[in-house]
C-alpha cells in the first residue's frame, strides 16, 4: 500500500468529518444501550471560539467519544445561548452606527433587528466545533430562544410564581448604566481603583460647628437623607438629636444613630444616601428615611442634581471637589484605593439603584441543591470546589431574575390597572385575560386593556432549565426522550460560572424532575498566558484557535492542550505544547509507514519477537486499566500522558525496534498481524484524543464498511496481565540502557558489538537483550579482569571489557573523579544515618530512602574499585 510520506491533516479532517456526519455517527435515538448524555454549555449565539471554548470542548469530545467506544449510547447536545445583554449591546451599537436609535423603535421592529443579526452572524461557533472534531449530535442543535425552550421558560416563571417563589418587590439593585439594565450580584466584578476620600463639611444646623464625613462618591450628595453616627462615637454624644445640612445642596437631614458605623473607618461619621448604596438603603428602610435617586439610566445626575444635571456622574465628582473647595466645604482629599463593582458584561462602574424588578426565592431551592453535593450525589472533578459551592449556597440571596431589555423571554405578567398590585401572571395574553377578569372582578376587560411587563428574564432563567429544557422537558415532561436521557452523565464547564449555571441547574432539575440533572461536574481550569494573564481579545494575548488548527492540525491542537490540563488547575499556554502534538502525529504516521514497509514473509517468529509480543500484550492491558482509572477520576490529562508513553515509549521506541527486521530481511507474518492488532488497539486508545488521523491509518490498515469505522470501534476491555513479565523487560530496558550509555560515554559506534560479563545466570528476555544492545557474547556467572565499564542493574552486575580503542590512562582519570564524587557523597549520606535524632524523628520511607542511597553508593565504590585496579 502507497501511503504518503508525510501527514497532511487538512486534507484528512474535512474528509473523516464528511463521513461521520454522512453516516450519522454522532445521532443518536432512545435504544437498548445504556445511555451517556452531556449537554454543551451554550456559547454565546454570535460568539466565536477561543481557547476555553477549546479546552473544553476539546475534553467533552474525548468522554463522548470514548462512552460510544465502550458500548454507550452517547448523546451530545450542541447549541447555543442568546445572551441578551451581550447581543442586545451588539445590535444597539449596529443600528446607532446606522443613526437609529433603539428608543425610536417599537420591541417587534427592534426584535426583527436582532434576529436578523442573530441569523447573520450565529452559529459561527458551532461550525468553528466542527472543525475541532467535535461529535455533537447537530441534528439536534437548540438555541435558548427558539419557541420550544422560549415556552418552556415561561413555563417555569408560571410555575414558580403561582408557588409563591416569585414575587415583585422595589429593590437595590445592580445597574449597569452601559446595558441599561440591572445584573445580578454573581455578575458584578469588583475591581481594585485608585481614586480619592474626600472629607466634606456638614454645618450643624444653627451652629458655626461642622461635621466632618467621608466619601468617595460626593456626586451623590444630592440624594444624601441623614447623617449616621455610632450611639457609642462620645465625640459625637453632643450631636444626638440634631441635624445638619448638605453642602452645595443645602437640604437640612438629621443625624441619626446606628452601630453598623465603624468608629475607626474616616471621621466615624456617614453620609446616608438610600437611593445610591446597599447598606444606605438599609439603614434608610430601618430608620424610615426618604429615598432621592439623583441619578438618571444613564448614569448622569437628574433634576435632583441640581445645576450638574444631565451631567455624567464621573464628571461631576471632578467637578463637585472643585466646587467643595471652593467654597470651604471640602476639609481635605487623600488618595484612596477602592473595590469598585464593576459589569462583568459592559465593564461599567455599577451603580446602586432602588428599582421595581422580579425576583426568585432561592432559600427553600438551595437546601436540597447544596445536600446533593456535599452528599456526593452530585460529584464534583476536583472535590476542591465543594467548598466555593457550600459557601455561596449557604449566604445566598434571592435571584433577580429581569432585565431592562428586549432580546429575551419577555415576562409573562399582564397589567390592567394603575395598582401595584393590578396585574396577573399566565403563558398567554387569553389566559390572562380570564385571570385579571376574575381578579378585578371586571367582565368586561379585553385583551387591549392587557399591558404585558415588558421586561425579559435574567439569559440565565433558561440556561437553567437546559438538561431538561433540550429533551422538552418541561413541554412534555413524560417524552421518550427525557426519560431516556435524563439525568445527563457529565458536565464540563469553567468553575466561574459554578454559581451562574451549576448550582442554579441542580436547584430546577431538583425542583421539575426531583432528579438531579447530572452525576459528575469537571471544572476546566482557565487557559493563561505564561504571564499568568486570563487569555482575552482586550489584552491581546489569545491566539486564534481556528488559525493553530490549520498550523497544527486539530488532533494536534488536542493533545498540546491535553497534555497540560489538569482538572480545575489553570493552564499556562504555550505553543510548543501544540508542537509537541503535532510531533505525536508525526510520530505515529512515521511507525505506522515503518511497519507497512517490511515485508512479511511465511516463515515463524523468532525468540526477539515472542518476547517483545508477550512483553507488549501485557503493558497494554495494565496500560488500559491505569487509563479506565485515570477517567474514572477525571485525570484526562493523565489518561493522554499514559497513551502518549504507552505509544511513542513503549511501542515506537522499544516493541517496534525488537521486532524490526534486519536489513534486507521479512517480517514473520505472524509477527506482522499481531503488530498490527497492537496499531489497531492502539489506534482506539487514541480516538478520542486524536480522532481524525486515528480514523486514517484504522482504514488504511485494512478497507472498512460503514459499520466497520473507528468512530463507533468498541475498545479492549481491561485484561489480566502480568506485572513479572512486564517488570522482566523493564530490567531487560535498563539492560540495554546501560549497553547503549557505555558506547555513548565512550564515543563508540552502536554497530560495534559488545561482550558481556555479568553475576547473572541468565537474562529473561535475552533475545531481546542480545538484539538491542547489539551484545555478541554473554558471560553468565563470570568476571573479567580487563579494564572494564561496569555498572549495576538491581542486584545484577555487567561488564563491558573496554574497546582497545579507548585511551585507556584517560580513562583512568575519569574513574578517579567518579570515585572520588562517590566517597563524597557517601560521607554525607554516613553522617545522616549516624545522626539518632534524624533516625528516630525522621519518615520510615526517608530513613529506608537514605539507607538505599547508601548501599548503592556502596556497591558503586566497590565496583570502581574493582575497575581501577584492572586499569
Amino acid at each position: 500500500m502507497q501511503i504518503s510520506e508525510k501527514y497532511n491533516p487538512q486534507e484528512t479532517e474535512q474528509k473523516w468529518y464528511n463521513y461521520w456526519l454522512e453516516n450519522k455517527y454522532f445521532h443518536s435515538e432512545p435504544n437498548d444501550k445504556p445511555p451517556y448524555t452531556v449537554v454543551i454549555p451554550p456559547p454565546n449565539v454570535t460568539g466565536i471560539l477561543h481557547m476555553g471554548h477549546m479546552l473544553n470542548n476539546t475534553i467533552q469530545d474525548v468522554l463522548v467519544r470514548r462512552a460510544r467506544m465502550r458500548g454507550f449510547n452517547a448523546c451530545w447536545i450542541p447549541g447555543t445561548d442568546h445572551a441578551s445583554i451581550a447581543t442586545e449591546a451588539k445590535v444597539v451599537a449596529k443600528l446607532k452606527s446606522e443613526g437609529i436609535n433603539k428608543s425610536d423603535l417599537t420591541r417587534e421592529e427592534f426584535l426583527k433587528h436582532a434576529w436578523e443579526w442573530t441569523h447573520k452572524y450565529g452559529g459561527t461557533i458551532l461550525e468553528q466545533l466542527k472543525k475541532l472534531g467535535c461529535s455533537c449530535d447537530w441534528d439536534r442543535t437548540r438555541f435558548t430562544m427558539e419557541d420550544n425552550l422560549s415556552q418552556q421558560v415561561i413555563i417555569s416563571f408560571v410555575d414558580l410564581y403561582n408557588k409563591g417563589k416569585i414575587y415583585r418587590g422595589h429593590r437595590m439593585v445592580n445597574w449597569d448604566p452601559e446595558a441599561k439594565t440591572n445584573i445580578s450580584d454573581e455578575e458584578v466584578i469588583f475591581k481594585e481603583q485608585n481614586g480619592k476620600l474626600y472629607f466634606l463639611k456638614y454645618k450643624i444646623e444653627g451652629s458655626e460647628e461642622f461635621l466632618s464625613v467621608a466619601t468617595t462618591r460626593p456626586e451623590t450628595i444630592f440624594g444624601d437623607t441623614a447623617v449616621c453616627i455610632n450611639p457609642n462615637d462620645e465625640r459625637y454624644a453632643h450631636l444626638k438629636g440634631k441635624s445638619v445640612i448638605v453642602p452645595i445642596v443645602n437640604r437640612v437631614v438629621p443625624i441619626i444613630e446606628d452601630e453598623y458605623v465603624d468608629i475607626e473607618f474616616g471621621t466615624g461619621a456617614l453620609k446616608i444616601t438610600p437611593a445610591h448604596d446597599v447598606n444606605d438603603y438599609e439603614i434608610g428602610q430601618k430608620h424610615q428615611l426618604k429615598m432621592i435617586d439623583a441619578l438618571d439610566d444613564d448614569g448622569n445626575l437628574n433634576e435632583h442634581g441640581l445645576h450638574y444635571a444631565g451631567k455624567n456622574r464621573f464628571d461631576v465628582r471632578k467637578q463637585i471637589a472643585k466646587e467643595l473647595d471652593e467654597k470651604d466645604l471640602l476639609l481635605k482629599a487623600e488618595d484612596y484605593v477602592n473595590k469598585v463593582g464593576t459589569s462583568e458584561r459592559t465593564g461599567a462602574v455599577i451603580e446602586p439603584k432602588i428599582s421595581v424588578q422580579w425576583f426568585l426565592k432561592m432559600s427553600d431551592l438551595a437546601k436540597p441543591a447544596l445536600d446533593v453535593v456535599m452528599d456526593d450525589e452530585v460529584k464534583f472533578y476536583p472535590e476542591k470546589f465543594k467548598n466555593t459551592y457550600k459557601h455561596w449556597m449557604e449566604n445566598i440571596r434571592d435571584w433577580n431574575i429581569s432585565r431592562q431589555l428586549w432580546w429575551g423571554q419577555q415576562i409573562p405578567a399582564f397589567y390592567y390597572g394603575t395598582g401595584d398590585e393590578d396585574f396577573v401572571v399566565a403563558e398567554t395574553a387569553e389566559e390572562a385575560l380570564e385571570l385579571a377578569k376574575q381578579k378585578a372582578g371586571n367582565q368586561e376587560l379585553t385583551l387591549e386593556s392587557l399591558r404585558q411587563d415588558q421586561d425579559t428574564l435574567d439569559t440565565w432563567f433558561s440556561a437553567w432549565l437546559w438538561p431538561m429544557s433540550v429533551f422538552e422537558g418541561l413541554l412534555d415532561p413524560e417524552n421518550k426522550d427525557i426519560k431516556y436521557y435524563y439525568p445527563t452523565s457529565d458536565l464540563v464547564t469553567a468553575p466561574d460560572i459554578i454559581f451562574f449555571w451549576v448550582a442554579r441547574m441542580i436547584m430546577s432539575g431538583l425542583e421539575y424532575k426531583k432528579e438531579v440533572p447530572f452525576k459528575n461536574v469537571y471544572f476546566t481550569g482557565i487557559v493563561r498566558d505564561k504571564q499568568r494573564r486570563k487569555m482575552s481579545k482586550s489584552l491581546g494575548n489569545s491566539p486564534d484557535p481556528i488559525e493553530l488548527m490549520e498550523k497544527y492540525g486539530a488532533d494536534g491542537v488536542r493533545v498540546g492542550i491535553l497534555l497540560s490540563s489538569a482538572a480545575g488547575n489553570d493552564l499556562l499556554f504555550d505553543e510548543d505544547l501544540m508542537l509537541q502534538g503535532r510531533n505525536f502525529m508525526t510520530k505515529i504516521w512515521n511507525a505506522f509507514r515503518l511497519v507497512n514497509m517490511w515485508n512479511h514473509e511465511d516463515k515463524p517468529a523468532i525468540a526477539t519477537d515472542l518476547q517483545a509480543i508477550e512483553w507488549f500484550e501485557n503493558k497494554l492491558n495494565k496500560t488500559i486499566v491505569e487509563i479506565n482509572d485515570q477517567f474514572e477520576k477525571f485525570r484526562i490529562s493523565d489518561a493522554l500522558h499514559l497513551i502518549y508513553k504507552l505509544i511513542w515509549d513503549d511501542f515506537c521506541g522499544w516493541y517496534l525496534e525488537a521486532i524490526k527486521p534486519n536489513y534486507g530481511e521479512g517480517i514473520s507474518k505472524e509477527v506482522y498481524d499481531r503488530t498490527i492488532i497492537f496499531f489497531e488497539e492502539l489506534m482506539k486508545l487514541l480516538h478520542p484524543f486524536m480522532p481524525f488521523q486515528s480514523e486514517e491509518i484504522w482504514h488504511l490498515i485494512s478497507e472498512r464498511n460503514q459499520e466497520e469505522a473507528l468512530v463507533i470501534a468498541q475498545q479492549k476491555n481491561a485484561a489480566d496481565y502480568s506485572e513479572e513479565v512486564i517488570k522482566n523487560f523493564e530490567t531487560a530496558k535498563e539492560l540495554i540502557s546501560g549497553v547503549r550509555n557505555y558506547r555513548q560515554t565512550k564515543g563508540i559506534s552502536p554497530r560495534e558489538a559488545a561482550e558481556v560479563y555479568t553475576n547473572a545466570s541468565e537474562f529473561a528476555n535475552e533475545a531481546v537483550v542480545r538484539k538491542l544492545a547489539n551484545i555478541s557474547e554473554i558471560h553468565f556467572g563470570q568476571k573479567t579482569d580487563k579494564p572494564s565499564f561496569t555498572f549495576l542493574v538491581g542486584a545484577t552486575e555487567i561488564s563491558i571489557p573496554l574497546s582497545e580503542n579507548l585511551d585507556l590512562g584517560e580513562e583512568k582519570v575519569k574513574t578517579e573523579e567518579e570515585l572520588k564524587y562517590l566517597k563524597g557523597f557517601l560521607i554525607s549520606v554516613d553522617k545522616k544515618l549516624s545522626n539518632e535524632k534524624f533516625v528516630a524523628n525522621a519518615k520510615p520511607e526517608v530513613v529506608d530512602g537514605e539507607r538505599k542511597k547508601q548501599k548503592d553508593a556502596q556497591d558503586k565504590i566497590a565496583i570502581l574499585e574493582e575497575k581501577l585496579k584492572s586499569l
